[in-house]
């Protein structure tokens, strides 16, 4: 099973270089995992009539008993069958229906057999969370499919209100899901189903909020409107969208779930009453469209809904019908749609307004198309009536409910068949007074897939007893009555067979009156649930833009003001309600004075911020703080920390210089004395709550620290930086988690400097023309003459000949020279002393990033660009793969983050041992040194790059406008 799943995701990750071989051809490839999904599944057919199951598991998070499981029973099966079969010959349809130059194919391909793989693991999956995270999986990727035509903008509007509401109704499952596993004690759904925990209020909470996930993947009423507008996709995905993926997995998580839950008081009120109104909204909505492949998606609206009732009534007669007819709704859809396909290929046009005389010139398609018609309108002898059949006799012999289901299902059959008439009348018949449509001849490879389906749906009507084993090993986990309900085409004259024929009568009926009916539809039609949610939607963004007019008023004083009273508020509160102080030790000023005196003067570096009117003082003092905080660390024993703290601050101190080059040398904004006098209380009051809040927490301690199980856990695997060994191996998660926040952040920030170009370039001399900021002269960056213009160029520097002599300084060259390289020595032993001295890969990077600063600062962009000629995205990039990469490499022993440690012997260094830890803490060193590198090159070349247009402008305003070509000279 896992192996089938996996070959779905990968070859749809080679399907672009795949599709610039073979073109088009490429589907047929990649209908290779499917097929052998089907075909497995084949095998295991007597398994699973027979009751059994075939299970697979890895414990994915055992604490909280989380686990990727699979499983294949009867449901399963039939499910697996369906997904994988179609979509095997979806894929089979797409070579003739896709030519080698259609945009965005690699795309397409891709997404579509990701789609299928997704599909796949989820009717398998046996874990409510592995369900939902293959449940999300198809979400994302029908979006990607049905907004593939990503130029239209009703393409982009519809994958988002799919998007939208599909994923509003999964975060609500989600919900359930979790709420129902702690009930439950286990998210196993095949134990939960086996036994329930109870019809209690939270149970009752969580069968609501998961039947939301389920009737919004499925399109029932009020959620179907996203639906309709999924035809926006290319015909392909609209085919196993709707016959045998994305839509069925709400059917199927219902027909999962209904042998447990089915009894709780609130299940079959909901399911049995929006899925009779979604089926008599949706069928008569299809009888006045005139698009093709509208007319099917409302359709598939209208038979979601009787899906869903049938699937949810609870008892096994009707759990029968539910899969039966959800194998019938497969073979008919499908090629339906795929011959829909096919017309418009040949006609060009989908309007059966159009439309006319296309029976006669393509006959074959026309007959598949009445072949699956007549199964979705429930003739004999087709698979469609025995399913239909079933439906109505599980409903006549249920209870009062179900015999008023009973009634709505057949006024929805009348419709279906009206419909389904009015379908094949529009795309096939010879319209009076209109000439025969042009058509275009189509090859068997394009009609062979609907085709297969369409005969398998005549086969099984008549064979409908073969699937019987595999559907009642279904049904019968729900109480076997006395008199349980077989499968067969013909069971005799009888009430199913009178509701049959009533249905066809009143379609009949529908149809021949379909002017009137389109006429009468029109005129009581309630607003389009796509116009009501268009206008909800704009709505809610003006909405959120009064309010965000009405909150960000431009004044980051003011955003720092609400920020900390808020905070200021929900402290206070705290403190008064929970009083932690009493009964708790008095908390000591210090443990030796000398941390009174650095706190004193890191107190007095912050006030003194309050004063100044200068940028650079600001900032500078700003630094201290963080400098008194580093000492802070030194003083109480932290040396790992205080070295991280000192290099941070000495790296955010040169950004801020680097940003201040641009920006003027004092506040501009002007504080008058009563705006003072606010400012300043609420500042020191939020800083003085802070300081008593973390005072008090460390005073009211109640559990023993865990620092001594740390150290003895630290000693244990033979090691002594405990700091190092909690970061990169006992909360390695943590630090993995953090380190992707660095580099999500850091791309964020330098993107937003670039806008429009992300890649700064190799920055090499000869690929930039022209001079630099740094080889700008005080004359031409200020316009009075300065400086030895004329002083011979000295080589410490690889880029020194760009510099200007008055941007020169020969000490710091000198210095920036001879310093650089040890400061990397230093980085690299910081990064592998780790282990037993302070240190780590998040301080070595920074260490070594500083290097690279202080070359940038003596030489300019094109000296660091010597310096470091790599982008920085390849350190950020690595980095965070070679992490993730030894993460994984645990998977090997089970478990993931796994630390193991080689010991060997090299000829020149001797005695080595080399850890997982160390490696990791690898990945963290390229991914900080990238993420400097990163933000000196946006904040430091960029910056340079707006200097140099400064003066360049200055210098063509100060030479004046250009002589006009041909005119006189002076």
């Amino acid at each position: 099973m896992t192996t089938l799943v996996v070959c779905h995701f990968v070859l749809a990750a080679f399907a672009r270089p795949l599709v610039r071989r073979l073109g088009s051809r490429v589907f047929a490839l990649l209908a290779l995992p499917p097929a052998a999904a089907t075909v497995w599944a084949a095998t295991q057919w007597n398994t699973a009539a027979s009751g059994g199951s075939v299970t697979w598991s890895w414990q994915w998070m055992p604490a909280y008993d989380v686990s990727v499981a699979l499983r294949l029973d009867a449901l399963g099966e039939l499910m697996v069958l369906l997904a994988a079969g179609i979509g095997a010959l979806v894929l089979l349809y797409c070579v003739p229906y896709f030519s080698d130059d259609t945009p965005q194919l690699p795309a397409f391909a891709g997404n579509l057999l990701a789609f299928a793989g997704a599909m796949l693991a989820l009717v398998l999956a046996d874990d409510l969370i592995t369900l939902y995270v293959f449940w999300e999986l198809t979400t994302v990727f029908s979006f990607l499919l049905i907004g593939h035509s990503s130029e239209h903008k009703h393409s982009r509007r519809s994958a988002l209100q799919a998007l939208t509401v599909t994923t509003l109704g999964g975060l609500a499952m989600l919900v359930g899901f979790l709420i129902l596993g702690r009930a439950a004690g286990t998210y196993r759904i095949s134990a939960i189903v086996a036994d329930p925990p109870g019809t209690s209020v939270s149970v009752s909470v969580a069968v609501v909020l998961i039947l939301c996930g389920a009737l919004s993947k499925s399109a029932i009423w009020p959620f179907s409107l996203w639906l309709p507008n999924a035809m926006a996709a290319p015909t392909p995905v609209s085919a196993y969208l709707h016959a045998a993926a994305m839509v069925k997995a709400g059917v199927y998580l219902v027909a999962r779930l209904a042998p447990g839950f089915a009894d709780v008081p609130v299940w079959r009120p909901v399911v049995m009453v929006l899925g009779c109104a979604t089926m008599l909204l949706g069928g008569w909505r299809a009888l006045r469209l005139n698009d093709l492949k509208l007319v099917l998606a409302y359709g598939t609206v209208s038979q979601l809904g009787f899906l869903t009732l049938l699937a949810g009534v609870g008892n096994r007669d009707t759990a029968l019908a539910a899969t039966v007819m959800v194998l019938s709704h497969a073979l008919f859809k499908a090629p339906l749609f795929l011959v829909t396909g096919i017309v418009d290929h040949a006609a060009g046009t989908r309007d059966l307004r159009r439309l006319s005389g296309v029976g006669r010139a393509l006959p074959q398609v026309c007959a598949v198309a009445v072949l699956a018609a007549a199964s979705m309108a429930a003739l004999p002898p087709m698979l469609g009536f025995a399913a239909k059949e079933a439906a109505f006799d599980a409903l006549l012999h249920g209870d009062t409910a179900d015999r008023w289901a009973l009634g709505v299902t057949v006024a929805g059959s009348a419709l279906t068949f009206a419909y389904t008439t009015r379908f094949v009348w529009g795309m096939f018949a010879r319209k009076p007074g209109a000439g025969d449509t042009p058509v275009h001849r189509v090859g068997p490879a394009f009609l062979a897939p609907p085709a297969l389906l369409a005969v398998c749906g005549l086969v099984l009507g008549p064979g409908v007893g073969w699937t019987y084993r595999l559907l009642s090993a279904y049904a019968d986990t729900f109480p076997v009555p006395a008199h349980p309900y077989h499968l067969a085409l013909w069971h005799g004259f009888g009430p199913a067979v009178l509701f049959s024929a009533v249905a066809i009568a009143g379609g009949v009926a529908l149809f021949a009156a379909r002017t009137t009916v389109i006429r009468l539809s029109r005129r009581i039609a309630w607003p389009t649930a796509d116009r009501v949610f268009g206008r909800l939607v704009f709505g809610l963004e003006r909405i959120s833009l009064d309010v965000t007019g009405f909150v960000q008023r431009g004044s980051l004083s003011v955003y720092l003001a609400t920020t900390l009273l808020v905070m200021l508020a929900g402290q206070l509160a705290v403190l008064a309600a929970d009083r932690p102080w009493q009964g708790a030790a008095p908390p000591r000023l210090w443990d030796v004075p000398l941390q009174g005196a650095v706190a004193a003067l890191t107190c007095a570096a912050a006030l003194l911020c309050l004063t100044v009117s200068r940028r650079m003082k600001a900032v500078v003092l700003a630094g201290l703080t963080g400098y008194g905080t580093a000492l802070l660390f030194v003083v109480q024993g932290g040396p790992d920390l205080a070295l991280t703290q000192f290099c941070v601050e000495t790296v955010s101190m040169i950004v801020f210089v680097l940003v201040l080059r641009r920006m003027p040398v004092h506040f501009q904004e002007t504080v008058s004395t009563w705006r003072r006098a606010v400012r300043i209380p609420v500042a020191l009051a939020a800083a003085a709550t802070l300081g008593v809040v973390v005072w008090v927490a460390a005073a009211a301690r109640t559990a023993a620290p865990a620092g001594a199980a740390m150290v003895e856990e630290t000693a244990h695997h033979g090691l002594k930086d405990v700091v190092a060994t909690i970061l990169v191996d006992l909360r390695a998660w943590d630090t993995m988690g953090e380190s992707a926040v660095l580099a999500a952040a850091a791309i964020g920030v330098t993107s937003l400097i670039y806008l429009h170009r992300r890649a700064d370039g190799s920055g090499q001399r000869e690929e930039v023309p022209g001079r630099t900021a740094w080889s700008l002269t005080a004359s031409e960056l200020t316009g009075v003459p300065q400086g030895d213009e004329g002083a011979p160029e000295r080589g410490w520097l690889a880029a020194g000949s760009t510099l200007a002599p008055e941007h020169r300084s020969i000490v710091f060259e000198v210095v920036a020279r001879l310093l650089f390289h040890p400061v990397l020595v230093l980085s690299v032993y910081l990064l592998f002393c780790a282990e037993n001295m302070p240190g780590g890969g998040f301080v070595a990077g920074l260490v070594a990033g500083v290097a690279l600063i202080i070359r940038y600062l003596a030489g300019g962009r094109f000296e660091l660009a010597e310096a470091a000629p790599l982008q920085p995205g390849l350190f950020t990039g690595f980095g965070l793969f070679l992490s993730t990469g030894v993460a994984l490499l645990g998977l090997a022993d089970g478990t993931v983050l796994h630390a193991w440690t080689y010991h060997g012997t090299l000829p020149v260094f001797g005695a080595i041992h080399l850890g997982t830890p160390v490696l990791f803490d690898f990945g963290v060193y390229l991914l900080v040194l990238g993420v400097v590198l990163d933000i000196v090159r946006a904040l430091g070349a960029k910056i340079d790059r707006q200097i140099e247009r400064a003066a360049a402008e200055r210098a063509a305003a100060a030479a004046g406008p250009a002589p006009e070509p041909g005119g006189a000279t002076g």
